[in-house]
């Protein structure tokens, strides 16, 4: 049988308190194997993450490390200690007003705290859960999730394992410390000044050590499937050169190409096209003709052979990266006028509609996890390019883009004040 009991009576919490003091104190029976779900807020009113004035907006903008998606005054943002949540959890519930609520620094050792101050007051052997409230995608509603923990096993995973008709079990691990948390807050309630509850009947759940807490449950960017949101997803964009070795899956590629070729374009046209150079003597062909024709190129301007050879290590994150396309320009369904200034502007007019399909395909390769770089250089020797690749003389290459898993995050961009790039008449 599990058991749930709110802890009434607890005096307001406010900073510099000991929870594990007022918990010990509150007359209620606490023994070993129980599991103590604490409210965040709590928690933070004791350690003193209380913000004065009431610029929530200032708050949430502190308190996040990337926006995931903005509609309006809702911002879904990661969190410095690396949750998704409304607001990057800044509250300003349950608080005094002109007050807003930070979420702990670092729950995982708030609970480590409670836990051995109720050892020290109790000699009770307890896990504790701090918890919060968390929205959830496609779903209506809210509930309790935790976001520290100590002494309560994480995570269940049933992997390898089968099911009663026989089946392997894949995928199944359960967030434990966040199906209790949920299941607390059915004692505590939002309103009725409720804020510990106490879970019994989960004893084998306890562990000696304090355990990975919550870090256990957070998610790898690189495994997660939904990590760019609507606002965040164009930033996902950047420029790599150096790549593992890893294999590149072109089943990636191709979805890429269908995102390049939803961008708007002149005529009801399609001027996009993409070459991808999947066959190593092909590739390697290409690169060994394009090194040839910018070398005889570069001597015909008059550059030195030392500055040759360090214009060439450009092309380096070519035959460095495991997958390259390229990306071409077509004419078809251009119009041709009289006038040669309408016809400069037509190819401009497809030059721009190419540059917004190869921006689609950038960032949507960003979001399967891989790393690019748009390279110029097949615009510098086109008839080598469809020459060796035997295209038609009617598509122009636009660069070459090196496709590949990076072999490290990229450095933190400068940010960009658009006011800079503006101009109000």
């Amino acid at each position: 049988m599990i058991q749930i009991e709110g802890i009434e009576g607890l005096p307001e919490v406010v900073p510099g308190d000991d929870i594990a003091a007022l918990v010990a104190g509150a007359g209620v029976e606490i023994i070993d194997g129980d599991i103590l779900v604490v409210t965040s807020k709590i928690v933070s009113k004791a350690e003193g993450r209380v913000r004065k004035g009431d610029s929530r907006a200032e708050a949430i903008a502190e308190e996040t490390e990337r926006v995931v998606a903005r509609r309006g005054d809702l911002v879904i943002a990661q969190t410095r200690q690396g949750f998704v949540m409304a607001a990057a959890g800044v509250d300003a519930s349950n608080t005094e007003p002109g007050t807003i609520l930070l979420l702990p620094e670092d729950a995982d050792a708030s609970a480590r705290r409670i836990r051995a101050g109720l050892r020290d007051r109790l000699g009770a052997d307890v896990g504790v859960i701090v918890s919060d409230t968390f929205g959830r995608p496609w779903r209506h509603g809210l509930t309790d999730l935790a976001i520290g923990a100590a002494g309560v096993r994480p995570l269940d995973d049933y992997r390898g394992q089968s099911d009663p008709y026989g089946n392997p079990l894949n995928a199944t691990v359960t967030a434990l410390i966040d199906e209790i948390a949920a299941a607390a807050e059915l004692a505590k309630g939002k309103l009725a000044g409720v804020p510990v509850a106490i879970v019994r009947g989960l004893a084998h759940l306890i562990t000696a050590p304090d355990g990975p807490g919550v870090t256990a449950l957070l998610r790898p960017a690189d495994e997660d499937l939904f990590r760019h949101g609507s606002a965040d997803v164009i930033y996902a964009r950047r420029t790599i050169r150096e790549f593992s070795p890893t294999p590149v899956d072109p089943a990636a590629v191709h979805r890429a190409i269908a995102a390049a070729i939803s961008a708007p374009a002149p005529h009801h046209t399609t001027p996009w096209r993409f070459v991808l150079l999947e066959t190593p003597a092909t590739r390697t062909a290409l690169l060994d003709a394009m090194r040839a024709a910018w070398t005889a190129d570069l001597r015909a301007d008059g550059f030195t052979e030392s500055s040759i050879t360090k214009r060439l290590r450009r092309g380096d994150v070519l035959r460095n990266a495991p997958y390259l396309a390229i990306p071409c320009l077509v004419m078809d369904g251009s119009h041709t006028y009289p006038d040669p200034r309408r016809n400069t502007a037509e190819r401009e007019m497809f030059t721009v509609a190419t540059g917004a399909g190869v921006q689609n395909f950038l960032i949507h390769l960003a979001v399967e996890g891989l790393g690019s770089a748009w390279v110029s250089s097949t615009m510098f020797c086109r008839p080598t390019v469809r020459q060796i690749l035997n295209l038609p003389d009617s598509w122009d290459p636009m660069g070459t883009v090196a496709i590949g898993h990076p072999t490290s995050p990229p450095p933190t961009r400068p940010p960009r004040n658009p006011t800079d790039y503006t101009l109000i008449r």
